[in-house]
């Protein structure tokens, strides 16, 4: 099974080399499942024929906010609903997560509830899940049929599903740990509040539970289910 990922946004130049593209953390989140991968880098330009080019399709992060006005924003939106209509299977994560909500009929804003970095508790119906995350948007406004499957403490419609198309989750659970510690170091000071930087340093050593999210997202790509 082919996964088209969609990369609207890069990894900053100065941890690339430590940590990887954001294809390549899925790549390795996705591992032993069975993928092959083709990556198009819609931040530069680079989209597909259509959504026929791949048989499931996954949108990343990005430092662009999904409200932000850029060349390559309403292809993008354009080609969400063509995958959707086509009902391939699309999974979204941050910005993914966002965009695909915003293409579909939901708004996307800065929260009011601030920033939410490092490893961050999830409420599932049947579980919890502690998964790394980085953000200041969220989705605020759910789109017609989306139904929210888990919330954290500072953000309700952490994880959404839109049955028998496509499931997308707030956090990161492609971000290993060493990633995170970089972004820290090399992202967060003057940006994020100093209190938040050094709760997360503290949580950095906790066992993550991202292994179970890339699980449930082959299980979506192959079954269109959680």
């Amino acid at each position: 099974m082919k996964i088209g990922i969609l990369q609207p946004g890069l990894v900053p130049d100065v941890i690339l080399e430590e940590v990887g593209d954001y294809d390549t953390q899925f790549h390795a989140l996705l591992d032993g499942h069975g993928f092959e991968f083709e990556t198009w880098k819609v931040v530069n330009g680079d989209f597909p024929d259509g959504p026929d080019a791949a048989d499931g399709w996954l949108i990343t992060g990005s430092r662009h906010g999904a409200y932000e006005d850029h060349p390559w924003m309403a292809p993008l939106e354009e080609l969400i609903r063509a995958i959707h209509a086509a009902g391939k299977p699309l999974i979204g994560v941050c910005f993914g997560h966002q965009v695909i909500a915003q293409a579909l009929g939901g708004k996307v804003e800065k929260s009011d509830k601030g920033w939410v970095i490092g490893p961050t508790l999830y409420k599932y119906p049947d579980s919890t899940r502690l998964v790394n995350a980085w953000h200041q948007d969220q989705v605020t406004e759910l789109p017609p049929g989306a139904e929210v499957v888990a919330s954290s403490e500072k953000c309700r419609n952490a994880a959404i599903l839109y049955p028998g198309h496509a499931y997308t989750v707030q956090p990161h659970p492609e971000f290993r740990r060493n990633y995170v510690d970089s972004l820290i170091e090399h992202r967060a000071p003057g940006v994020v509040p100093a209190e938040l930087i050094e709760d997360a340093k503290t949580k950095l050593e906790m066992p993550l539970d991202s292994g179970d999210v890339g699980a449930q997202f082959a299980r979506f790509f192959k079954e269109k289910r959680l």
